[in-house]
């Protein structure tokens, strides 16, 4: 099993989950987020002060899926997720040793 971590745009984050769910994807954690990455902030400004944010809303997608489903998925969410701008975000993978559903006690594949 693979875990999906996916920093994204928060005004993408509905088209993401519609995607996601069409796939068959039906568990997923989402997270409110700030951060920065090579986009490094931009500056407003305001009552004409400039000033400058570096840190910048995201949404973090976390999904947990068999290793089978893997390149789908990135597929779906990078490209339903890009504007092709600076700060689309980015996407990492992980290994996942096991899982455990806590109402049933399936394990691995099965608890997912």
């Amino acid at each position: 099993m693979k875990k999906i971590e996916a920093v994204i745009r928060p005004g993408k984050l509905d088209s993401v989950k519609d995607a996601l769910d069409k796939f068959g994807v039906n568990g997923l954690t989402v997270s409110q987020v700030i951060g920065c990455g090579n986009q490094r902030g931009h500056t407003q400004v305001y009552r004409g002060v400039e000033y400058s944010v570096y840190l910048l809303p995201k949404v973090k997608i976390e999904v947990v899926i068999p290793d089978k489903a893997v390149e789908e998925v990135i597929k779906i969410i990078s490209e339903t997720a890009r504007t092709g701008e600076i700060g689309d975000g980015k996407i990492f993978i992980s290994q996942v040793e096991d899982a455990v559903k806590i109402r049933t006690g399936e394990t691995g594949e099965n608890a997912l």
